[in-house]
């Protein structure tokens, strides 16, 4: 017997950061879009917690218990006093280290997974509960479709959205530590007064009328900055595929993944075979907006 749940990457296609709070923590005002590229996340019972990987990638996901999907099942079990003796497979499909939330993605399919394998009727509010505290992405993986995070990011407000939107992907060479890119955000505003974070009206009023030029105008990522004094190498990526016809570029979440918006579906194979060709980035994907989160399959 077995359980397999599917769940999206997703691209911030506005990421408003405030200050540095006492707590490391920085406010958020985070807008989420869930995209077509998916991890598939298998449970079954096991004597003992075991974890193994496939696909793009796998080589760099640990494989004990400091992964969010084993760190899922542990907490779901230790929820309802259970021991969590499953093996949880995860179906890479989604950049890893690239600022697409796979790992985020692969607690929340694990959770959901364990809890219909396991019969226990989770509350989606409970469930969602437990998705922040394994992390700020975590909710969004199970919610899917697009949403503004608040808090940390984790606090969810659905949001409406009037239409498909298409996006290609650049996928660097190598990752980027997300507590890495948040120092480097802070050591770039010391000194200066960062603005409370709020959600772009003009983003919003895109997204709900499905108006691709008019949400190219209003994508927004506060810690590009800090990305790409990193990883400099990532503005020549931007700049190839604004300049094969790409309608917006941006870092996605801490990068080094870059998303790219195009006008249609048939726009996409152009602006992916001009950045694969260009030697700016490892490969590329394409992929559509909104989908639905975790589902089971």
């Amino acid at each position: 017997m077995s359980v397999t749940v599917r769940v999206p990457a997703k691209v911030n296609i506005q990421l408003a950061v405030g200050g540095a709070r006492p707590d490391g923590f920085h406010d958020l005002a985070n807008v989420f879009l869930a995209v077509s590229l998916y991890d598939e996340v298998t449970v079954r019972p096991a004597p003992a917690l075991t974890l193994t990987c496939e696909g793009p990638g796998a080589a760099q996901v640990p494989l004990d218990r400091t992964n969010l999907a084993a760190r899922a099942a542990a907490l779901l079990a230790e929820r309802h006093g259970l021991s969590p003796d499953v093996h949880i497979h995860i179906a890479k499909d989604i950049p890893v280290a690239g600022g697409m939330a796979g790992g985020s993605a692969d607690g929340a399919g694990a959770l959901l997974a364990c809890d219909t394998l396991w019969g226990l009727g989770t509350p989606r509010s409970e469930l969602l509960s437990l998705c922040a505290e394994l992390g700020s992405d975590v909710p969004f993986s199970l919610l899917g479709g697009a949403a503004l995070g608040t808090g940390r990011g984790d606090r969810l407000t659905p949001l409406g959205v009037g239409g498909t939107f298409h996006w290609v992907f650049a996928v660097a060479d190598g990752g980027l530590s997300t507590p890495a890119v948040y120092g480097e955000f802070d050591r770039l505003t010391a000194g200066t007064t960062v603005p409370a974070p709020e959600a772009s009206a003009p983003l919003l009023a895109a997204l709900s009328t499905g108006d691709a030029p008019a949400l190219a105008s209003a994508l927004a990522n506060d810690l590009q900055p800090a990305a790409l004094s990193l990883r400099p190498s990532l503005r020549a990526t931007l700049d190839t595929g604004l300049a094969a016809g790409a309608l917006a570029a941006l870092v996605s979440g801490s990068g080094p993944t870059t998303a790219f918006l195009v006008k249609d579906e048939e726009a996409a194979p152009a602006v992916a075979t001009a950045l694969q060709t260009s030697g700016t980035c490892r490969t590329t994907r394409i992929a559509s907006s909104p989908v639905p989160g975790a589902v089971v399959r």
